[in-house]
């Protein structure tokens, strides 16, 4: 094994199997944040501890009381490639991870008390056999569900809307009986409530510690590993937006001092995909697609700027936004299955 890839020139990095990475879990970002989780476990008065390895992606296989954390979180130098690559290094904004291993615990603690076997669980959450979704169409502001991630994920599948509800139960400071005190969703989080309280000091049925689909057994080149991921996250986006590019800019078919509209949206592209990204629940990849096209469109009708920076920011973000929901509203990808 490879001990000091970090240092590898990207072209050499990109040819590394995952699997050869030589990745450590102790003193990583990733145990201190699943120590965080164990204490906001032990603070709900669970005993349960949810294990944990180094995967391809976020992942609770069915059956198992343990969770599979993306392997980029586990070096400075992967979470620097994820983001390259990907615009975004999902997880690695110590907030935003809080809020995924609180719900992939949800689906741990699913697994280790087999709680989607009883009837009560159905009868609130729905099956849990029901077919998993490649993608869902959500009902934006429903509030039979509650909102934890982003993308109305609880509405996604049974075992989704569980993580979920369980993920707002566990949240510090989520004053959930207030925040979803008038929606119909909070008589989802009073069940949460009233099973953790009989589960509480139990031990789990299921105590299986194993890893499924662990990195050590991950084959796959890291240039072969983003290669499928964006193809996965790529979205064949239609090109019926010239009109709302000439509303947020301005068509000057001769230069002028104001900044091209390509220019602009080329610089400031990222940060527009990951805001409209985290809002929608869509990867930032999938929406830096779009920017790009529209970069390219941009350039073709010759537009530029026709407000100030801050207004032609709040514009775009609107116009993205809308764009987004239009083309990806039946295509929301699953977090975890």
């Amino acid at each position: 094994m490879a001990k000091r890839w970090h240092l590898y020139p990207e072209e050499r990095l990109l040819k590394m199997r995952l699997c050869d990475l030589s990745l450590r879990l102790p003193g990583s970002v990733v145990e201190q944040r699943m120590e965080r989780l164990y204490t906001e476990l032990e603070a709900a008065g669970l005993r349960f501890r949810p294990h944990y390895w180094l995967g391809i992606e976020w992942f609770t296989p069915d059956g198992v009381p343990g969770i599979a954390v993306p392997f980029y979180l586990a070096h400075p130098r992967l979470v620097q490639l994820e983001r390259k690559f990907m615009v975004e290094a999902e997880g690695h904004a110590e907030a935003a991870c809080m809020r995924i291993l609180r719900h992939e615990a949800g689906h741990a603690l699913d697994n280790a008390f087999r709680l989607h076997r009883r009837k009560r669980w159905r009868d609130v959450f729905g099956s849990f056999t029901q077919p998993y979704p490649d993608s869902y169409r959500p009902r934006p502001g429903d509030r039979n569900f509650v909102q934890h991630l982003n993308g109305w994920y609880a509405q996604a599948h049974p075992a989704e809307d569980f993580a979920e509800t369980f993920a707002v139960w566990l949240t510090p400071g989520s004053a959930w009986r207030t925040r979803f005190g008038d929606w119909p969703a909070i008589w989802k989080l009073k069940y949460v409530d009233e099973i953790m309280a009989e589960i509480a000091a139990t031990a789990p049925p299921v105590r299986t510690r194993r890893h499924i689909e662990p990195l050590r057994e991950i084959t796959l080149t890291l240039g072969e590993y983003y290669e499928q991921k964006r193809a996965h996250y790529a979205v064949d986006w239609p090109g019926h937006y010239d009109d709302d590019l000439e509303v947020v800019f301005e068509p000057c078919p001769r230069p002028n001092r104001r900044p091209a509209a390509a220019a602009w949206l080329r610089t400031h592209r990222r940060e527009l995909a990951r805001t409209v990204g985290e809002a929608a629940g869509v990867p930032a990849y999938t929406i830096e697609q779009l920017l790009q096209a529209m970069v390219e469109r941009c350039r073709a009708l010759k537009l530029r700027l026709r407000h100030p920076a801050r207004l032609t920011r709040e514009k775009v973000l609107l116009m993205l936004t809308v764009h987004t929901m239009q083309a990806v509203h039946g295509r929301y990808f699953p977090i975890a299955l």
